[in-house]
């Protein structure tokens, strides 16, 4: 597959230090059919119909045979691309293990994503098969999916969840016999591509990142050791699974732990509490949004979440007020990641809950990173610069795009990110490059002012951005979204971030509310769209 950064120099250095585990995630599978065949491995609720789906290990196994089965005998093997573009059903589950057993990358897309961004992903991974829903909340994937294979030359054949004839991906790849063939293994070993995830192109074109078994078990079992988690967690997943997020610390968790999934399509806070009451669910890895629904719902105090006992955050800093709500409201321990879809979860704060109100994180085991200047010179202690990061999870390379691989010599990737270190080395997002406002040579804190903001009443949530300026570079502008009925105005916001005892030069200059914020579907907030709105408003500023 063209773009891959592997060679045998770092496949001797990891090797050495003894983070990747040279498997494939259906070794795991095979175990817990073998050992634990009747145990429950997957609960899926459809929100749309209401309805649960639950598959216990051994009928997991046999429904991803099938698919095997059904996928190998329409040609799909080693290296070949399978794009599956479905919510968090346990079909998405099933198709990765199957892609797994017969050397298959699976290509994951989100299921908002339409004709624009799906032309371009599936026809630059020259997907092989694309996979959707036949509908998904109104909106008829069955039709654009054919649309797609009408003109991706590549794109052979188009299967629908709920679909009818040759299409129907019940009909054609789950039914018939299964063979044993198709049971155990894998024809890849632990540096074969598995999986295929395009960036969100919040900043640009979207990049294909390639990951191993290798890159992604690796860290995924030291996250394991460092939360200790275990089979008898249970997972609640309602991050999407096309997501690294969901992907990583969702399904490849469950599956290497032998744990209960419970899958979530739908996101709605009430269904949420449900759901993690009902099945007594320990652990949760998902975006501040989704941390602050659940720690801001009605009476969630009274309903017995004992059993919950960890919320792993990532995506963005999470503002230290909402921590707290979780903590007191929720009872969980919260834990601040750091990651990127190139190099998963390379920084975690710890259990004993220090510094996750104030930091992102320490670098996992096998993972290291630093704070350079534009010189790639590490900076002192507590000042910012550009993170970089290295180690057994990252990626091995951008498809078709080598150029684009920002990885030196050393190993040291240059996320984009800006952020700080402590003397302990831990780290704090402080935006990602293009975040940084610089307000008459004065850095902005961004992360800092934004934080405080969740603080006043009324708001629900903040972003600020940038505004050009002819006489300062830049000012500042804040978004923010508020409770119903609560007024909240410029002066008001300044009394209160001066109450704050934040320096005035740091306060936004001008303030715009918004009913909600521009996200995508993992909750980090789309700045370029807001950089645009503030752009506007100083091309044509009010009369």
């Amino acid at each position: 597959m063209q773009g891959i950064q592997l060679d045998p120099r770092r496949i001797e250095r990891e090797r050495a230090r003894g983070i990747w585990p040279d498997r494939i995630l259906v070794e795991y599978l095979d175990r817990w059919v073998r050992e634990k065949g009747n145990a429950t491995a997957l609960i899926g609720f459809r929100e749309e119909t209401g309805t649960t789906v639950r598959l216990t290990w051994s009928e997991l196994g046999e429904r991803v045979a099938r698919i095997a089965r059904g996928l190998s005998a329409r040609g799909v093997g080693v290296g070949d691309v399978v794009s599956l573009q479905l919510p968090n059903w346990w079909e998405f589950v099933a198709i990765h293990l199957a892609c797994l057993r017969i050397g298959a990358i699976t290509n994951p897309l989100m299921p908002i994503f339409r004709h624009r961004e799906l032309s371009f992903m599936v026809g630059h991974a020259e997907s092989r098969v694309f996979i959707a829903p036949s509908r998904f909340r109104g909106f008829d994937h069955g039709a654009l999916a054919l649309t797609l294979r009408e003109q991706l030359p590549a794109l052979e054949h188009v299967f629908l969840v709920g679909g009818e004839g040759e299409t129907s991906f019940e009909e054609q790849l789950l039914a018939g016999p299964t063979n044993p063939v198709f049971t155990q293994g894998s024809p890849i070993d632990g540096n074969g591509v598995v999986q295929l995830l395009y960036t969100s192109g919040t900043t640009g074109e979207p990049k294909g990142v390639l990951h191993t078994s290798n890159t992604l078990l690796g860290t995924i079992l030291q996250f394991i050791k460092r939360l200790e988690c275990s089979e008898r967690d249970v997972v609640f997943m309602p991050s999407p699974l096309a997501h690294q997020a969901g992907f990583a610390y969702g399904l490849m968790l469950g599956v290497v732990l032998g744990a209960p999934i419970v899958l979530l399509d739908i996101w709605h806070p009430r269904r949420a509490v449900e759901l993690i009451e009902q099945h007594r669910a320990t652990y949760t890895f998902a975006s501040t949004p989704f941390l602050a629904d659940l720690a801001q719902f009605e009476d969630v105090d009274k309903r017995d979440l004992r059993a919950f006992r960890l919320f792993v955050t990532s995506g963005a800093p999470i503002p230290p007020v909402v921590v707290q709500q979780a903590q007191e409201n929720l009872g969980v321990v919260v834990v601040a990641s750091w990651g990127m879809s190139e190099c998963c979860s390379a920084t975690t704060t710890l259990l004993s809950g220090r510094k996750v109100r104030e930091s992102d994180g320490i670098a996992m085991p096998g993972s290291e990173v630093k704070v350079v200047d534009s010189a790639g010179r590490e900076v002192p202690r507590s000042q910012q610069g550009s993170l970089r990061v290295r180690g057994a999870a990252l990626f091995v390379g951008y498809l078709k795009r080598p150029q684009l691989y920002a990885v030196d010599e050393d190993g040291w990737f240059d996320t984009g990110d800006v952020a700080r270190m402590d003397e302990e080395g831990y780290i704090r997002i402080c935006g990602r490059d293009k975040d940084i406002i610089i307000r008459g040579g004065e850095n902005i804190p961004v992360v800092e002012i934004e934080a405080a903001l969740y603080k006043m009443p009324g708001i629900l949530e903040a972003a600020i951005v940038g505004m050009p300026d002819a006489r300062l570079g830049e000012r500042a502008c804040a978004f923010v979204a508020t409770q119903p009925g609560a007024h909240i105005d410029l002066e008001s916001m300044r009394a209160f971030l001066a109450g704050q005892e934040v320096s005035k030069t740091f306060w936004p200059e001008r303030l715009e509310v918004l009913e909600q914020l521009p996200r995508n579907p993992t909750g980090k907030v789309l700045k370029f769209v807001l950089r645009e709105a503030a752009r506007k408003f100083v091309e044509s500023p009010p009369a």
